[in-house]
């Protein structure tokens, strides 16, 4: 279907949608709907609290658990993709998915919230995480390559933003339980799209990767040996390098301040002050509306600019915008409220594209296995934030503290990200990806 015969016309060949498209658009969908599967925790605090009376601390647990895995299955995500394919990993991933959200139904104790929500789907979406990303990117792209993890990213992180409102209003009209179940549906439909569009490798089509050179082989190349064992051997040779440290130091506090913090307890700070669920989860959808735009723009500079010197500059902007927050929120949605939206939406993660072409450039054919460890530290971090702000929230009666103290972390963050030491002989800026 995509191969390009040379005696082809060109309106021939325009005709046909290069089939590294087709896996583009079939990865969006399904990391849109990972990153909605995600969503629902973050909207359902208060109605579990009022419900059975667990502790913000104990649900915000189940989130932190959800977010560690979700990070900590990446790499290993990465190199069962490489053994078993994407399409394989993917697809069971949708049913874990959807399993895990399915029984949280009939859930009576806060273990099994644990259990559902923390584990089930953690795993399922840690295996359609960033890793994903830089699997698809490095195996189908050669031109466009920032762009396309700019768009990727921005479907990973729009989609749990704008799946909120949604989440919000099902939950206020129907009770909790119906957002669990329409993720569950959701989670299924989705493994039609993955099984019949998704492919492991261009030679599996018998084609190239977009924008490659004439192929040299048409045969299907996967790695052999144990997957678990390639992800460990591959961490153990990144943590030997300062650049690893450094990336996943300054991801651990990417993970911190976005999905981790605003992700988790945007909503409930914005109660505290008197803000309906369902308007703070439209200001938290309309933050990843903004990212859609930030994202992709950070694709299209990744592939022009040098990335440590963007990811200096989004820590800090980031940072500067976390540090004034507390004094934005309002029952109803001030001037100023609607600039921090616009302003974080557009740097929300933007981080991705250019981290992942540091991975690239720094690791070579393990890049996405190593951005895969790198994004379990984004986690991680993340991880830490959740519970720590809802700790903070039980202990102080407000989140202030935690908006601070991730504002100061971001600029540790540029830091890090700076102190990367750039390539010594870099590629055009076209072709270093």
């Amino acid at each position: 279907m995509t191969r390009t015969e040379p005696g082809q016309r060109p309106e021939q060949r325009l005709l046909r949608l290069h089939w590294a498209w087709w896996v583009a658009i079939a990865a969006f969908v399904t990391l849109i709907g990972a990153a909605g599967f995600r969503a629902v925790p973050s909207v359902l605090i208060d109605p579990l609290h009022e419900e059975f009376g667990w502790s913000r601390a104990t649900i915000s647990a189940a989130v932190s658990i959800n977010l560690v895995l979700f990070g900590l299955i990446s790499p290993f995500a990465a190199a069962l993709m490489d053994t078993f394919g994407m399409r394989r990993v993917v697809a069971g991933a949708l049913v874990l998915v959807a399993a895990g959200s399915g029984l949280t139904v009939v859930m009576t104790e806060s273990w099994q919230l644990l259990l559902c929500w923390g584990v089930l789907v953690g795993v399922g979406t840690g295996s359609m995480s960033m890793a994903f990303v830089a699997t698809v990117t490095s195996r189908w792209f050669v031109r466009h390559r920032g762009l396309v993890s700019g768009l990727l990213t921005a479907a990973g992180a729009t989609g749990q933003l704008v799946f909120l409102p949604l989440v919000a209003s099902l939950a206020t009209d129907h009770g909790w339980r119906t957002p669990s179940l329409v993720v569950a549906i959701a989670a299924l439909a989705v493994v039609p799209l993955v099984l019949t569009l998704l492919r492991d490798h261009p030679a599996d089509v018998g084609t190239t990767a977009y924008g490659a050179p004439v192929p040299t082989s048409t045969a299907t190349v996967m790695p052999s040996g144990n997957s678990v064992l390639r992800a460990v051997n591959v961490l153990r040779a990144a943590a030997r390098t300062r650049t690893f440290w450094l990336l996943a130091g300054g991801f651990a506090i990417c993970g911190a301040s976005t999905s981790g913090l605003v992700g988790t307890h945007f909503v409930s700070a914005a109660h505290d002050h008197g803000m309906p669920h369902t308007t703070a989860a439209s200001l938290l959808a309309l933050i990843g509306i903004f990212d859609i735009a930030g994202t992709v723009l950070s694709g299209w500079l990744t592939d022009r600019v040098d990335p440590r010197l963007l990811l200096g500059a989004y820590y800090t902007l980031r940072g500067l915008s976390l540090l004034v927050l507390p004094s934005l929120f309002a029952p109803g949605t001030e001037p100023s409220m609607w600039v921090f939206i616009v302003f974080y939406g557009l740097d929300w993660i933007a981080t991705v594209p250019p981290t992942v072409a540091l991975c690239r450039d720094r690791f070579g054919e393990s890049g996405p296995v190593v951005f895969g460890w790198v994004f379990a530290s984004h986690q991680v971090g993340a991880a830490v934030a959740a519970l720590g702000a809802g700790a903070i929230r039980d202990l102080e009666g407000s989140y202030d503290l935690a908006w601070w103290f991730a504002g100061g972390l971001c600029v540790v963050a540029a830091l890090l990200s700076l102190a990367v030491r750039p390539i010594r002989d870099p590629a055009p800026v076209e072709t270093r990806r």
